[in-house]
C-alpha cells in the first residue's frame, strides 16, 4: 500500500490518450451510445413497419372497393351487349361467346368474365378446360334478377390463384326473362400493385433516419469521451469502485491533507488509530485533539518515513509524502500502521502455524486404508489432543456399507470412532446408532452444511435436551465447549465429526469453526472414497457371486463340488460351470479374465452367457474355444474403439484363458481343450494321478490360432480336477511350487475313495494362501458310467416300412425297463423322428435310447441337415411330426457329429408332465396324418 501511494505522489497521472490503448467501437452494443443508437434503430424500424402496415391495409381496402366496382361493370356491360341473350339460345353458346368474352375480359383489365346458364354451367372461362363444369359463386339472387358482388376463390386463372372479387349478373331476352348469367371479377392478388410503389419511399425515409440518429450519437460520444479522457461510464465507475474498496479494506490508516492542513480523505482505519469522530473529514489538523508531536507531523509538509509515535497508547509507525508537487494544490499523503498489534499477529501466525502442521499430519495420517471405519478412527486419532480434548465419529449407516447416503438417515447415524480420555465425556459406545432430536447442534450443523460452535456447553439447552443424563455427567466432569462439524464430500453429507474441550484447555473460537471444517473435508473425502470402494467391493462380489452357478445342476454323469475365493485386491473374472448337455453329456467350464474389479467381473459374465450360448448349440470342444477367442477379440476391439482421445489402448480386457471338456457317461471319454489355461488333473479310482496331455494353446484375445482337443478315457469314480493359476502361483511361490503342492494334496492314502466336497476341502486347506492376490477357483468331478442296461442301441435298414418293427422293438425295451407308461409317447417320438431320417436323411440310421433321470430318444443319420419346426396347414399332407415331438417331449433338439447328426428327444420319468388323455394305439394315431405307409 504504501508503495502504491508513494508511485501516486511521485508522477503525474498517464495522458488520458495512454489509458486506454484499446477502445470499443463508438456504436458497440457494450457501450452507452450503442445503445441508445439501437433504441433509436429499433423505433425507426416500428415506425417503419407501421407505415408499410398501414399503406397495404389502406391499399387493400381500396383495391377491394376497385375490385367491386370494376367486377360489376364489366359483368353488366358484358351481360347487355348485343347478342348474348340470342347466343345463349344458340346450339353452341360456348362457340360464340369464348371469344368475346375472352375480348371483353382483356379490354375491361378484368380477370376473368364468366357467361353460364341458369343452372351455373360455365359456357365461357380463361383456361378452356374449365368450360362445362359448376361455376363457383352464389348465384340464387342474381336469378331473381339482383347482382351479386361477392369474394369467392375458383379454378386458376391466368393471373394466379387468389381471392376474387366477383359480381353476378342476369342476362335478360328482349321479354325480360333470365336466359343467363355472366359474372366478371379481378383477384386480390393483383391489386397488390397498388400500394407496392409507395414501398421505396416509406423504406428510403426509414434508412436516411437511421443515417441521421447514428451520426448524431457518433458525435455525441465522441465529444463525451473527450471530456472524460477516454474512459467510458463502466470504467469511470469501475475506477470509483476500485478506489473507494482500496481506501477503506487496506490495514493501514490513510489521511490526505491539503496545502492549508485541513484533511482532504481519511479511511476507517485512521479514524479508528487516532480515535477520529466521524466527521472529521475538511477539519484543519490542529482542531483534531491529537498528541502535539502528531498534529505537528500531520500539519508539516517533510517528508517521514518508518518514524513511530505514541498517540492514545498505540505505537504508529508513520510514513508521509507530498502528493503531486506540480498540483496547483499540493497536499500530503500520510499512512499509519499499528505496531502494538503485531505481537497479537505473531501469535496468531504461530498458532496457524501450529495448524497448518496438523493439517499436513492429518493428510499423512487420514486415509491411509480404505476401510470407512478405520478412516473415520485416524481423523479422531489426528486430533487428540492437538486440537481437542475427546472426538467422536458418527457415520450414517449407508455410508458404513458403502451406499448413496440419503437425508433421510441424518436423524440415526452410527458411532463410528472414538478418541480421548472416555472418561471425561460419557459418550455413546462404538457401533450404537444415535438418534438426533431437531434443536441439537449436531442436526443444525447437518442442515446448515457447515459447523456449528458452543462455546460453552453449560448455556447450549438443545446440546443438554439431546440426553440430559448424559449432559449432565459430561459437564461434572469437565466437559465445556464443543463444536460438531458435517463431513461432506462431493457436496454428499456423509456424517458428523464432533470435538470437545475440557476445563484445562481453552474454549473453542469463530477461527477453530474453519480449522475443523478443513480438517473435516480432509477427512470426509478420504472416508467417501473408502465407502466408495466399499461399495464396489460389495458390488463386485455381488456381481461375481450372481454370475457364478448357485446351485448343482441336474444330470447323472458327474458328482461335483467347487471353491471361489475371492482375492483381498479386488474380485476378479474367475469362473467355472457344469452345464448338462443332451445324450447324458456334461460340459465342464474353468476360465480366467485377466485383471480384477468390475470389467473383469463383467467380462466374465459375458463369456460365460456365450459358453452357455454355444453349448446349447451343442458345439464340438475345439469349435466352442475358437467362437469364445473371437468374442474376446471383439471385446478388445470395441474398447479400443470406445477409449477417450487422450487413453491408453487395450487399457481394458487383456485376455482370458479357459479350459473346455465334454465328458460322455456311455462311453466314458471326456473331450478336452485348452486355451492358455492350466491342463487339468485326474485322480484314479485307486489313487494314483495323472496329468492328461491335452494340448496347449494361446490364450484368448490373439486371434487366428487353431485349438486342438485331446479324449481322456476316465473310469467309473475317477475324479477330474480343475482349477485356475490363483491356486498354484502367487507372490509367495512359484507355479511349479504350486503345482508339486497340488499332486501332494490330490494323492496320499485314501486319495481315490474322497468325495468331490473333500477333494476341495483338502485342496484348499494345503493351498490356500494368507493373502489372496489373485482369485482363486477350484472344480472338483467325480465321473459315473451309465450302466449297459440302461442303453439300447440298433441299426435301422433305410425303409420306411421297417417303421412299425422298430416301435415294436421300442415296446419290448422299455417293456424290460418298467417304463411301460411311457411307450405310447416314445413310440410316436422315435416314429417321427425315424420316418424324417429314412425319408429326408442319408444311411446309416441308428437308434439308442438312454434310461437315467430322463428317457432319451436319440436317431442319427449320415446327413447334415437339420429339421425345422413349422405349423403345418389344415391342407397340407405332412410337416406335423416334429410338431408332435414338441409337444410330447420335454425337449428336442438336434446334435452335428463327424459322421452325420443325431436327433434327439428328451422325457422326463415318473413325476414327468402327463401323457396324453386316452391312450389310442399309434397306429392308429399315424393314420389320421395320411401315412398310408405306417
Amino acid at each position: 500500500m504504501e508503495g502504491h501511494l508513494s508511485r501516486l505522489r511521485t508522477s503525474r497521472p498517464p495522458p488520458a490518450s495512454g489509458r486506454r490503448t484499446r477502445r470499443l467501437s463508438v456504436l458497440s452494443p457494450r457501450t452507452a451510445a450503442g445503445q441508445v443508437f439501437l433504441l433509436q434503430s429499433v423505433i425507426v424500424v416500428l415506425l417503419v413497419v407501421a407505415a408499410v402496415a398501414s399503406i397495404m391495409l389502406q391499399a387493400g381496402r381500396d383495391a377491394v372497393r376497385q375490385g367491386r366496382r370494376e367486377s360489376v361493370v364489366a359483368a353488366q356491360s358484358f351481360a347487355n351487349s348485343p347478342g348474348v341473350s340470342l347466343a345463349l339460345r344458340s346450339p353452341d353458346p360456348t362457340a360464340v361467346l369464348q371469344p368475346r368474352a375472352e375480348e371483353a375480359r382483356k379490354r375491361a383489365g378484368v380477370d376473368f368474365i364468366v357467361v353460364m346458364n341458369t343452372d351455373g354451367i360455365r359456357y365461357t372461362y380463361p383456361y378452356p378446360s374449365e368450360i362445362g363444369k359448376k361455376f363457383v359463386g352464389t348465384i340464387e339472387p342474381a336469378l331473381e334478377g339482383r347482382t351479386v358482388v361477392e369474394q369467392a376463390g375458383g379454378p386458376p386463372l391466368p393471373t394466379g390463384e387468389g381471392t376474387a372479387i366477383q359480381a353476378v349478373v342476369p342476362v335478360t331476352d328482349a321479354r325480360g326473362r333470365i336466359v343467363g348469367l355472366v359474372s366478371a371479377g379481378i383477384t386480390v392478388t393483383n391489386v397488390s400493385r397498388l400500394w407496392v410503389p409507395q414501398l421505396p419511399i416509406v423504406l428510403g425515409v426509414g434508412a436516411i433516419t437511421l443515417v441521421l440518429a447514428a451520426a448524431g450519437t457518433t458525435a455525441v460520444s465522441r465529444r463525451l469521451l473527450r471530456q472524460t479522457r477516454g474512459l467510458a461510464p463502466t470504467e469511470l465507475a469501475r475506477l470509483y469502485e476500485h478506489h473507494q474498496a482500496v481506501l477503506h479494506a487496506v490495514r493501514e490508516g490513510v489521511l490526505i491533507t491539503g496545502e492549508d492542513g485541513r484533511l482532504l480523505l481519511v479511511n476507517e482505519e485512521a479514524k479508528r488509530l487516532l480515535g477520529l469522530p466521524a466527521d472529521v473529514q475538511g477539519r484543519h489538523v490542529q482542531e483534531l485533539g491529537l498528541p502535539e508531536q502528531m498534529a505537528r507531523v500531520l500539519a508539516s509538509p517533510e517528508k517521514v518515513t518508518d518514524q513511530v509515535y505514541l498517540t492514545h497508547d498505540r505505537l504508529l509507525a508513520v510514513n508521509k509524502r507530498p502528493t503531486f508537487p506540480e498540483a496547483e494544490h499540493a497536499g500530503s499523503v500520510v499512512t499509519l500502521r499499528d505496531t502494538t498489534e503485531l505481537a497479537v499477529v505473531t501469535g496468531r501466525a504461530e498458532g496457524a502455524l501450529g495448524q497448518l502442521k496438523l493439517l499436513y499430519e492429518a493428510g499423512m495420517r487420514i486415509g491411509t486404508t480404505l476401510d470407512v471405519e478405520r478412516t473415520a478412527q485416524e481423523l479422531a486419532d489426528v486430533a487428540v489432543p492437538r486440537f481437542a480434548d475427546v472426538v467422536a465419529v458418527d457415520l450414517l449407516d449407508s455410508v458404513v456399507r458403502g451406499d448413496e447416503p440419503t437425508t433421510g438417515g441424518w436423524r440415526h447415524l452410527l458411532r463410528s470412532a472414538i478418541s480421548g480420555d472416555q472418561r471425561m465425556l460419557p459418550v455413546y459406545r462404538l457401533g450404537e446408532v444415535i438418534t438426533f432430536s431437531p434443536e441439537t447442534p449436531q442436526m443444525l450443523a447437518l442442515e446448515q452444511g457447515r459447523g456449528v460452535l458452543e462455546a460453552d456447553l453449560r448455556q447450549a439447552h438443545g446440546w443438554q435436551e439431546q440426553d440430559p443424563e448424559r449432559a449432565r455427567r459430561a459437564l461434572e466432569l469437565g466437559v465445556r465447549s464443543l463444536v460438531t462439524m458435517p463431513l461432506r464430500a462431493r457436496g454428499v453429507p456423509l456424517g458428523l465429526a464432533h470435538f470437545y474441550r475440557t476445563e484445562g484447555s481453552p474454549a473453542f473460537e469463530p477461527e477453530d469453526v474453519a480449522f475443523a471444517e478443513e480438517l473435516g473435508a480432509r477427512a470426509a473425502l478420504a472416508i467417501d472414497n473408502a465407502r466408495r470402494f466399499t461399495r464396489e467391493h460389495a458390488m463386485t462380489v455381488t456381481l461375481q457371486r450372481s454370475l457364478l452357478p448357485r446351485g448343482q445342476p441336474e444330470q447323472d454323469a458327474l458328482e461335483v463340488a467347487w471353491r471361489y475365493l475371492p482375492s483381498e485386491a479386488g474380485v476378479g473374472g474367475d469362473w467355472f460351470d457344469v452345464i448338462p448337455l443332451p445324450g447324458g453329456r456334461v460340459a465342464l467350464v474353468m476360465g480366467d479374465v485377466v485383471g480384477h474389479g468390475l470389467h473383469a467381473s463383467a467380462t466374465m459374465g459375458r463369456l460365460r452367457i456365450a459358453v452357455h450360448n454355444f453349448a446349447t448349440l451343442d458345439l464340438p470342444v475345439d469349435e466352442v474355444l475358437g467362437k469364445l477367442d473371437d468374442l474376446v477379440v471383439r471385446l478388445d476391439e470395441e474398447d479400443d474403439s470406445g477409449a477417450a482421445p487422450g487413453d491408453e489402448k487395450g487399457a481394458g480386457l487383456t485376455g482370458a484363458t479357459c479350459l473346455y471338456a465334454i465328458y460322455d457317461p456311455v462311453v466314458g471319454i471326456c473331450t478336452v481343450a485348452r486355451a492358455g489355461h492350466p491342463g487339468p488333473v485326474v485322480v484314479n479310482p485307486d489313487g494314483t494321478l495323472v496329468c492328461p496331455e491335452v494340448p496347449a494353446s494361446p490364450p484368448f484375445g490373439l486371434g487366428g490360432y487353431p485349438f486342438e482337443t485331446a479324449d481322456v478315457h476316465l473310469a467309473e469314480g475317477s475324479q477330474l480336477i480343475l482349477y485356475t493359476d490363483g491356486l498354484v502361483k502367487n507372490a509367495a511361490r512359484d507355479i511349479d511350487t504350486g503345482l508339486d503342492g497340488l499332486r501332494r494334496a490330490l494323492g496320499g492314502a485314501g486319495a481315490g475313495e474322497r468325495t468331490p466336497e473333500e477333494t476341495c476341502r483338502a485342496v484348499i486347506g494345503a493351498l490356500k494362501p494368507a493373502s489372496l492376490s489373485d482369485d482363486i477357483a477350484l472344480l472338483a468331478a467325480r465321473t459315473r458310467r451309465v450302466p449297459s442296461s440302461s442303453v439300447a442301441e440298433w441299426d435301422v435298414p433305410s425303409d420306411t416300412t421297417v417303421v412299425p418293427s422298430v416301435r415294436a422293438e421300442c415296446r419290448t425295451v422299455l417293456s424290460g425297463w418298467g417304463l411301460e407308461e411311457t411307450a405310447f409317447t416314445t413310440e410316436l417320438i422315435l416314429s417321427e423322428l425315424v420316418t424324417n431320417a429314412i425319408r429326408y436323411g442319408s444311411p446309416p440310421v441308428k437308434v439308442r435310447l438312454l434310461r437315467g433321470r430322463t428317457l432319451i430318444c436319440e436317431v442319427s443319420d449320415g446327413s447334415s441337415t437339420s429339421p425345422r419346426l413349422r405349423r403345418a396347414e389344415t391342407t397340407d399332407e405332412g410337416g406335423r411330426g416334429l410338431f408332435l415331438v414338441a409337444q410330447f417331449a420335454l425337449r428336442w433338439g438336434t446334435r452335428y457329429t463327424s459322421r452325420g447328426k443325431v436327433i434327439w428327444a428328451e422325457q422326463i420319468l415318473h413325476d414327468g408332465p402327463p401323457g396324453p388323455a386316452d391312450h389310442t394305439p399309434v397306429d392308429v394315431l399315424l393314420e389320421q396324418f395320411g401315412d398310408p405307409l405306417m
